[in-house]
């Protein structure tokens, strides 16, 4: 399984909700569930800065990660970004054979 990081922004409409956070929250974590079964969700922490969300998961490539940016999308985010993660000690050992 691949690490990816899903950086997300709500829309105004969506970000002006956030006594719903909750429930919407769990109504996109349900389809998320649903639509990519073989996604496993390691951390999910609010921010305060540009973006409002960011997600730490795993998913065994490129096309489920850009699914469940799709997800995020349709569900209120006016941005949602996945972004690939190499493990530290990878990017070292990749400096290493430059």
């Amino acid at each position: 399984m691949k690490t990816f990081i899903l950086m997300t922004k709500l829309a105004p409409e969506v970000a002006s909700q956030m006594k719903n956070r909750q429930r919407i929250g769990r109504a996109w974590l349900d389809q998320v569930k649903e639509k990519c079964p073989e996604v496993k969700f390691l951390a999910h922490y609010g921010l305060l800065g540009t973006y409002d969300f960011i997600d730490i998961y795993e998913a065994p490539d490129e096309e489920s990660a850009a699914k469940v940016s799709m997800i995020s999308r349709a569900n209120g985010a006016a941005s949602a970004e996945s972004w690939t993660a190499i493990p530290y000690k990878r990017i070292v050992e990749l400096a290493e054979e430059i």
